[in-house]
């Protein structure tokens, strides 16, 4: 990189305070090569910031993508739920239906004998459909409480990622804040020697 620096005129400057000819070049070429380091090292601080800039909208990205993912499960896992549950008062309907056709036919059966023993029989069937609707109740309140360790989980999962990613972007942030700083002390380095050259 070359610089708009007339080395040539700082040299003739130089000769004319009475500094030696080969002393004023010698200073104006290293003038020159100091200068053009210290501008290729804020060059190279561009390019960390652009690639620093780049790699967190990348993370971003893919945060958002990892978000999405996650939502997309728990609405699988909300619509496989849904389906199960419904599957089971399906069959709960259908059993229970199979039992009342079974029942009533028996009961028309049982009508031609005693009255006492449709008694006992409709006293034994009414604990049994108890029986059901208690086993019914149970299968209902399993698939809530599985739904809510799921919901429970994802909700832990969720608050997991989303705090290694604030501590991800927090170390990125600080290493930036490092660099920024360790770059400043080096320009106000650099200006300072110019300052004492000039």
């Amino acid at each position: 990189m070359s610089l708009a620096f007339d080395s040539l005129a700082y040299a003739k400057r130089l000769k004319a305070a009475g500094v030696p000819e080969a002393q004023a070049e010698i200073q104006a070429e290293t003038l020159v090569a100091w200068m053009e380091d210290r501008l290729a090292t804020k060059l190279e601080l561009e390019h960390v910031q652009v690639d620093l800039k780049r790699d967190i909208k990348e993370l971003d990205v893919k945060i958002e993508s990892i978000r999405a993912d996650l939502k997309r499960d728990i609405k699988e896992l909300d619509t496989k739920a849904e389906v199960r549950s419904k599957e089971l008062d399906t069959k709960a309907e259908v059993r229970s239906k199979e039992l009342d056709t079974k029942a009533e036919v028996r009961f028309k059966e049982l009508d031609t004998k005693a009255e006492v023993r449709f008694k006992e029989l409709d006293t034994k069937a009414e604990v049994r459909f108890k029986e059901l609707d208690v086993k019914i109740e149970s299968v209902r309140s399993e698939l809530k409480r599985d739904i809510k360790e799921l919901d429970t989980k994802a909700e832990i999962r969720f608050k997991e990622m989303d705090t290694k990613f604030e501590v991800r972007i927090k170390e990125l942030e600080q290493r930036m804040v490092i660099k920024l700083g360790s770059l400043m002390v080096v320009a106000v380095g650099a200006m300072a020697a110019l300052v004492k050259l000039l």
